[in-house]
């Protein structure tokens, strides 16, 4: 049995806390919706102008990638069971010698653009970064505390402003991850479960005043357009200690927010992790962060490698539910994307490029659950259309569309430019399809179905 990744939520059910934001099966708990005023005052058409790239994008890259790449999930010899971004905590290893990691992490082979293109020929729109995780380690320079990239180690350069300027180089959206609670070198610091180490002691309010707030204004004001804010682990974050960074929203215009703030603010999107809700809210947006293998950050013992097929599979089942797919890459100390990451997401692009008409701005199926596959649509003024992905081709061809009582145009593959027409009828049960008996696409073929008026379907 491959080891259990233990993420963010997880972790904190581990060590029994309970939160407002804590996971159920594979959804997320919906926190209260109390916003502050800012947002209470929104209009719904604001917030759908808001959220509308976001909602297009369907696809983005999570990337995890700190001082914790250096050990790589083994700590004297042993190999750390759970995620290696972990380890310093799962470990309990002592705050002096954690730091020693930072004098090896000199990622020199770090390319910021080869990054970003890689994202983007898979057909990614954002990319959110770890600007700091719970071991408190600044991915940017930072004036706030010498933990960080610049003054703890020998790499000097700055990879979220290198990163930030590729991500506007190649029109993809930029979001930055930031640790607000959790902080396992930082004196006061949230540690689930217990402090550790004598030099974590420290009051959680003072450093949330002294290091917290002011980081999070630092990655709002340096690098800039800041699509998203992804907070994560809101432990002991209760309502005041939550409005201490609201205001600073205000330092980004249009920018979203998570769910895992704290204080019982929902955020602009919710979060499940490492799978996919079985019921998703329809009166909520939500993004499924989800690795590649078992791990967050990179693990040198962590091989566990999802397929492409799968990925694709995961992209279209969050899509078709109305979600995003936020796909995680956790590069080496030496500043590489793992070549399995680079492989697979090669792969998913090849397949965006003739299917991502299926994906981006899509909504999610009119249907429920289909035998067959997965089905995304687009709704206009003059009908709609429907997205079929078919994950198992009928052996015999005809696809039912059950309950689809719309009036049909046309269908055809939408990988064939010249879109021959596939036969259809109807019948009491819905609407077939005469498909040929052999699926043209290895991986995961799609079918286009237009839709002329009101789309109807009937349970």
């Amino acid at each position: 049995m491959k080891p259990r990744c233990f993420g963010r939520f997880t972790l904190l059910l581990r060590v029994g806390v309970v939160a407002a934001w804590a996971v159920t099966g594979l959804a997320v708990t919906r926190a209260a919706e109390v916003a502050p005023d800012a947002l209470a005052a929104q209009t719904r058409e604001q917030r759908d102008a808001r959220m509308a790239w976001w909602r297009d994008a369907r696809f983005g890259m999570f990337i995890h990638w700190n001082v914790s790449s250096v050990p790589a999930g083994v700590y004297h010899g042993k190999h750390n069971a759970f995620a290696g971004e972990w380890l310093m905590h799962d470990e309990k290893i002592p705050v002096p010698e954690y730091r020693q990691y930072a004098a090896h992490f000199n990622p020199t082979q770090y390319d910021a653009d080869a990054w970003v293109r890689v994202a983007r020929d898979a057909g990614m729109k954002y990319i959110v970064i770890t600007a700091k995780h719970h071991d408190g380690f600044a991915m940017y320079h930072t004036d706030i505390s010498t933990w960080g990239i610049r003054d703890a180690g020998p790499f000097k350069r700055d990879p979220i402003a290198e990163l930030a300027a590729a991500c506007q180089k190649h029109g993809l959206k930029l979001g930055l991850y930031y640790s607000q609670a959790q902080d396992w070198n930082h004196p006061g610091g949230a540690t689930p479960g217990g402090k550790w180490d004598k030099a974590q002691a420290g009051n959680f309010d003072k450093y949330l005043r002294e290091i917290a707030v002011p980081q999070v204004r630092e990655i709002l004001t340096k690098y800039g357009p800041v699509a998203v804010l992804w907070f994560d682990s809101p432990y002991e974050m209760n309502r005041e200690r939550a409005n201490l960074f609201l205001p600073l929203l205000e330092l980004q215009p249009g920018i979203l927010f998570n769910n895992r703030l704290g204080g019982e603010y929902a955020g602009d999107f919710e979060t499940p992790e490492q799978g996919l809700p079985e019921n998703a809210a329809a009166d909520r947006d939500w993004e499924v962060c989800m690795t590649m293998n078992d791990t967050w950050g990179y693990k040198s013992t962590d091989h566990h490698w999802k397929s492409a097929e799968t990925l694709i599979r995961h992209l279209v089942d969050i899509a078709s539910q109305g979600g995003n797919y936020l796909l995680n890459i956790g590069p080496t100390p030496e500043g590489l994307m793992p070549a399995a990451s680079v492989e697979r997401l090669a792969a998913v692009g090849r397949w965006m490029n003739t299917n991502s008409a299926a994906i981006y701005g899509t909504s999610a199926s009119p249907f429920s659950k289909l035998p067959w596959g997965r089905c995304t649509k687009k709704v206009d003024a003059s009908g709609a259309r429907l997205y079929l992905h078919i994950f198992e081709w009928p052996a015999k061809g005809d696809l039912l569309l059950p309950g689809l009582k719309g009036t049909v145009e046309a269908a055809y593959l939408l990988a064939d430019p010249a879109q021959k027409p596939i036969p259809f009828s109807a019948n009491s049960a819905g609407v077939v399809l005469a498909l040929p008996t052999s699926a043209p696409d290895a991986l995961l073929p799609v079918v286009v179905v237009r839709i002329t008026g009101q789309l109807e379907v009937t349970p």
